[in-house]
């Protein structure tokens, strides 16, 4: 894809580069997919709630800030949410892609969860995804196209066999958000999606040894690569995407087929 694959018009028909808002971009995921998407031609917005190696990131796609850039974003906080994307669309408009990536990972038994921890995974895992969803596609409606990708996960299919139950619902709940809103913006056309990755080698799952044992367990014998969750995350915000909207698009080495 060249960078003309990206380009969309204002309501004056001026040419543009379009934009990406990606959520808990600092690490992880949401750096990969920020990096895959700065590489296909986007404005990439890094968001996080640590706003220093969010930062990072935006300068080592593009030092000079033109078309990468860190803004501090607590998904946590609804009114952190609106007064970041506010801001942003002050600087620079509404993103024409939004990427829910933000979220917060607690392993306890079921027994153990009580409600204010139930609800803070909740706000940050799900509730953040229907504000922003709100935001921007009410934004993309307006303008005529949009993508959306909500990041949810292998424990919102099956339960949650690493993580808590309170993570397994929140990544059920986007899978069922993402219906709803693709239902709402495909006459506009906006799509709206769900990621669902398993067994994906981050930060969060320890050194290379502990990905190797996850790994063998699995049917394709290895654990996947954030830059491969990416990939799959590029062409669902792509032009060549247009008539994908209301999935879920699994990635997890056939650990779950359906």
């Amino acid at each position: 894809m060249t960078d003309a694959d990206q380009r969309g018009s204002d309501q004056t028909g001026t040419a543009r580069q379009r934009s990406a808002l990606i959520t808990g971009a600092a690490q992880g995921l949401g750096e990969a997919i920020a990096a895959r998407l700065h590489a296909e031609g986007f404005r990439v917005v890094l968001a996080d709630l640590n706003l220093e190696p969010a930062a990072e990131v935006a300068a080592r796609l593009d030092p000079s800030g033109r078309t990468a850039r860190a803004i501090e974003m607590d998904v946590s906080s609804a009114n952190s949410i609106r007064g970041a994307f506010a801001r942003l669309v002050a600087d620079d408009g509404a993103p024409d892609v939004l990427v829910n990536n933000a979220g917060r990972t607690v392993r306890r038994s079921v027994w153990e969860i009580d409600v204010d921890e139930w609800d803070a995974v909740l706000e940050t895992n799900l509730r953040s995804y229907l504000v922003l969803c709100q935001l921007a596609g009410a934004a993309m409606r307006e303008r005529g196209w949009g993508r959306i990708v909500n990041m949810s996960s292998f424990a919102g299919q099956q339960g949650g066999l690493v993580a808590g139950a309170h993570y397994a619902a929140s990544k059920a709940g986007a899978i069922v958000l993402t219906k709803i809103f693709a239902g709402e913006l495909a006459a506009h056309g906006v799509t709206v999606n769900a990621v669902a990755p398993a067994a994906i080698f981050t930060p969060a799952m320890g050194d290379e040894t502990a990905a190797a044992e996850i790994g063998r367990g699995l049917p394709v014998g290895r654990v996947g690569t954030a830059e491969e969750v990416a990939e799959a995350v590029a062409y669902l915000v792509s032009v060549r995407s247009g008539f994908v909207t209301g999935t879920t698009l699994d990635i997890n080495g056939g650990v779950h087929m359906r």
